[in-house]
C-alpha cells in the first residue's frame, strides 16, 4: 500500500473489534449465574459456566433460552426449594444489568471515530448477528453518531452470512465507492480478512484478544493491528489521514 493510497470509507465489524465482546459476555455470564446461586440453586459457579458454554455451543449464542436449557441439564438436588422461572429471570436481569455497566468503548476509541468522521471518511458496520442486538450493541456503544445509517449492514437483516462474498459485494454496491478504496477493520481471520480480500477491499486484521485471535487468514491481510486504537496512526502514516 502506498503513502498516496486514499480512503472513502471503512466498515468496522461489532464483535471483538470495536468491543471486547468475547470478555464482556463471559463477566455478564456469570453475573447471571451468580443471580440464580444468590436465589438458591445449589451449584458452583465454574460448574454452571462450563455447562452453559456447552448450551451455548450445541443451540448457537443467539438462542433466546440457554438459562432455561441449563437448569433442565441439572440435578434436580441442585433445584430442591427453588423456582426455576424466577431464578431464570433473575438471571436476565442480571445480564442485562451488565450491558448498562460494561458495554461501553474506551474514550480512545471513542475519539478515533470521531476524528475519522471529522477528517471526512464514512464509517460504516459489517457485523455478523441478529439486527436488533447488533444495533443495540451500536447504541449502547455510542458509536451511531459516527456511522452512515445507510451502511449498517447485519448479516440476519441481509439474509446472508459473512462468509458469502455476495455480503460483501452488496456493501460495496450500496456505498457507491469502490472497493480499492474502502477499508473493512474486523477480528475474524476468514469472514473479516479473507472474505474483503476476495472482493478487493483493504483488510485490516485486528488481532487482539477475541476468541478468533488464535487463528490465521487463509489470505494476508494488508495491515495488522492489535486493537482498534492502532488503526490512527496507520491511517496517519499509510493514508495521509489527519486523525
Amino acid at each position: 500500500m502506498t503513502k498516496s493510497a486514499k480512503l472513502d470509507l471503512i466498515y468496522l465489524d461489532i464483535d471483538d473489534t470495536l468491543f471486547a465482546t468475547t470478555d464482556f459476555v463471559s463477566n455478564a455470564r456469570r453475573d447471571a449465574l451468580q443471580a440464580m446461586i444468590d436465589r438458591g440453586l445449589e451449584a458452583d459457579i465454574d460448574f454452571l459456566m462450563d455447562e452453559l458454554e456447552k448450551v451455548v455451543v450445541e443451540f448457537g449464542s443467539n438462542h433466546d433460552h440457554h438459562y432455561d436449557f441449563l437448569l433442565k441439564r441439572l440435578p434436580l438436588e441442585m433445584l430442591a426449594g427453588v423456582n426455576a422461572e424466577l431464578l431464570i429471570v433473575a438471571g436476565v436481569i442480571a445480564y442485562h444489568n451488565a450491558k448498562w455497566r460494561h458495554l461501553r468503548i474506551s474514550d480512545e476509541d471513542s475519539q478515533l471515530l470521531a476524528d475519522i468522521h471529522k477528517a471526512g471518511v464514512t464509517l460504516g458496520v459489517l457485523s455478523s448477528g441478529l439486527v436488533r442486538k447488533q444495533m443495540e450493541k451500536l447504541l449502547r456503544l455510542g458509536v451511531d453518531k459516527w456511522l452512515n445509517p445507510k451502511l449498517v449492514f447485519i448479516t440476519h437483516g441481509v439474509g446472508m452470512s459473512k462468509s458469502n462474498p455476495e455480503f460483501y459485494k452488496q456493501a460495496i454496491e450500496r456505498s457507491g465507492y469502490s472497493a480499492s478504496r474502502i477499508m473493512h477493520v474486523g477480528d475474524h481471520p476468514f469472514h473479516d480478512v479473507d472474505m474483503a480480500n476476495a472482493v478487493g477491499m483493504i483488510s485490516v486484521w485486528v488481532k487482539g484478544g477475541g476468541k478468533h485471535s488464535a487463528n490465521d487468514p487463509q489470505s494476508n491481510p494488508n495491515h495488522t493491528v492489535k486493537r482498534l486504537s492502532d488503526l490512527r496512526e496507520l491511517l496517519r502514516e499509510q493514508y495521509l489521514l489527519d486523525v
